[in-house]
């Protein structure tokens, strides 16, 4: 099954900035293949459900990896069995109602 994930992990404990740690995860992602947007307050990842799920424990693990001894993960994710659609087809949809 396909799914499109907003991710946003956020490690605790680690001081203020955490842009090493969202470097890091991005490099996670883009190992594993996976399709992926960054943004102000998170990642839009796209892909197959195992594969996506995996590169969020993966992401998980090298956090903590790096020092961090807590994280708080926020996840939304949506899935379509009808048809597949991809990230651009979704803000694209938006994008030409606004004209």
């Amino acid at each position: 099954m396909k799914v499109i994930i907003d991710l946003c992990v956020v490690p605790m404990g680690v001081g203020v900035s955490i842009s090493d740690y969202v470097a890091a995860c991005q490099d996670v992602l883009k190992s594993a293949g996976l399709k992926y947007q960054l943004h102000a307050y998170g990642t839009n990842i796209e892909g197959d459900w195992d594969e996506v799920m995996s590169a969020v424990k993966e992401c998980h693990q090298t956090v903590h990896a790096m020092g961090a001894p807590r994280i708080s993960t926020t996840i939304k994710l949506g899935t379509r069995v009808d048809r597949g659609q991809t990230m651009e087809e979704k803000i694209a949809s938006v994008v030409n109602k606004l004209r």
